[in-house]
């Protein structure tokens, strides 16, 4: 399975709906908004690393989205 963290900044004050039409993109597992440098947190999850690739893409391309930030999970280091 892969697995991706996005790290997102997106434009002031549209957080709410960013997440809400980020949890509508298959794949997406889990979105979250945070303190800090970054505004939400995105984890992906896709059998293969081409299904992840278009997740990434589709939640890159929200209009609302300023930038982000993507770290690909590395498969079975640390187990």
């Amino acid at each position: 399975m892969a697995e991706a963290y996005i790290l997102i900044n997106c434009e002031l004050g549209s957080e709410d709906g960013v997440i809400k039409d980020l949890k509508a993109i298959s794949g997406v597992a889990d979105v979250k908004g945070v303190f800090g440098v970054y505004d939400i947190i995105t984890r992906v999850k896709a059998a293969t690393e081409e299904e992840l690739k278009k997740a990434v893409g589709k939640i890159r391309s929200h209009g609302s989205i300023k930038s982000s930030l993507t770290m690909v999970v590395i498969e079975g280091q640390g187990e």
